[in-house]
């Protein structure tokens, strides 16, 4: 594996990533709540990985509207939506000619401490996992959420994370399929046995669709197939929504959160889990590869085909999105100057002079 040295968010990867992203046309989007960071992974050529961090108080999902060119990204206390646009990338004072694609800040809901976890923007609406307050939430500029459905062995919203709902899977634009730690209805009382309680919830009827998994995480339709990360035991299964029954895939060998797909390959996170963390150390043993990275993975094989491992910075990766068509994305913090400076109007777009010395 190709590696950098050993600077802040020093990564290695297979040889043939470069190459795989560069042939994809796409940008790989991590949010890493440990780290503090929203990372852009992107191919300089056929050899060379850059990356792009930016600072973000705790993200956890990300949202990726390919469509409208619009990114969500959920934080500790606020969801941040962003716009492309691709004539000020292009200007960009710093570095012109080098972006083809600039994310700003356009518009930021106040949630407060909610705990949001999955991220998606539907047909109507921007859905968020609340786990905290256990339900599926909207957002909007009335409220800090809207509950827009919880399971029905939740019977009350309450802030209390009671089964730890944390994925959720869209169909035809809406909440489909959730996945969460356990049927519990006090408060954290999915803390116990949590390798063995995990259910995946069909929100249409209620009902539960698979259950007995090892901390499912990541519920994902791909052409009508649901596939879920199982954390505990490093696994990618596909659940037949109709009998229940899991098919493993792939065993990654590592903590596993996170995934999207483009083409034909899946690319899926992989977090270090720490010997302190009261919750996940005891699943150190389930791995020989304690690693933090993204794996590669051939859907119609089912075969890892490569890897992307950091050895600094990044230890803990929550969320990981692909920006399709774009090979050098930028994105700017709601806090940066250079925000303030980005002015964009339904004819044109400028990059206004600063105004401190006036």
């Amino acid at each position: 594996m190709q590696q950098e040295a050993l600077r802040p968010f020093a990564c290695s990867y297979s040889p043939n990533v470069p190459e795989l992203l560069n042939s994809l046309g796409c940008t790989l989007a991590l949010s890493t709540y440990q780290a503090g960071k929203l990372i852009f992974l992107s191919a300089a050529d056929q050899e060379k990985i850059i990356q792009l961090p930016r600072t973000f108080n705790k993200p956890m999902g990300i949202a990726v509207h390919p469509e409208k060119e619009k990114i969500a990204l959920a934080c500790k206390s606020d969801v941040h939506v962003f716009q492309n646009s691709k004539e000020l990338a292009w200007h960009y004072p710093k570095s012109p000619g080098k972006y083809d694609s600039l994310y700003l800040p356009r518009m930021s809901y106040k949630t407060s401490y909610l705990d949001l976890h999955d991220l998606a923007f539907g047909k109507d609406n921007l859905y968020a996992v609340n786990t905290l307050f256990s339900c599926i939430s909207t957002l909007s500029d009335e409220y800090n959420f809207t509950p827009y459905w919880k399971p029905k062995f939740i019977t009350e919203i309450a802030s209390e994370d009671r089964c730890h709902l944390n994925g959720m899977a869209l169909e035809n634009g809406k909440p489909k399929y959730v996945s969460c730690f356990n049927q519990g209805n006090t408060a954290q009382s999915w803390r116990q046995n949590i390798t063995e309680t995990g259910v995946i919830i069909d929100v249409d009827t209620d009902e539960l669709v698979a259950e007995g998994l090892a901390m499912p995480h990541t519920p994902k339709l791909i052409n009508g197939t649901l596939y879920v990360l199982m954390s505990a035991t490093g696994e990618l299964v596909k659940i037949n929504t109709e009998t229940g029954e899991k098919e493993t895939i792939l065993k990654l060998d590592s903590f596993v959160r996170g995934m999207d797909v483009c083409g034909e390959f899946l690319f899926i996170g992989l977090s270090k889990l720490r010997k302190n963390s009261k919750t996940f150390a005891h699943l150190m043993n389930n791995f020989s590869r304690n690693r933090a990275g993204v794996a590669i993975v051939h859907l119609p094989s089912g075969a890892f085909v490569g890897e992307i491992q950091y050895h600094t910075s990044v230890e803990e990766i929550y969320e990981v999105k692909v920006i399709p068509n774009t090979v050098r994305p930028n994105i700017l913090n709601p806090e940066s100057e250079d925000c303030n400076r980005a002015v964009s109007i339904p004819s044109t777009t400028f990059w206004a002079s600063s105004n401190e010395n006036n």
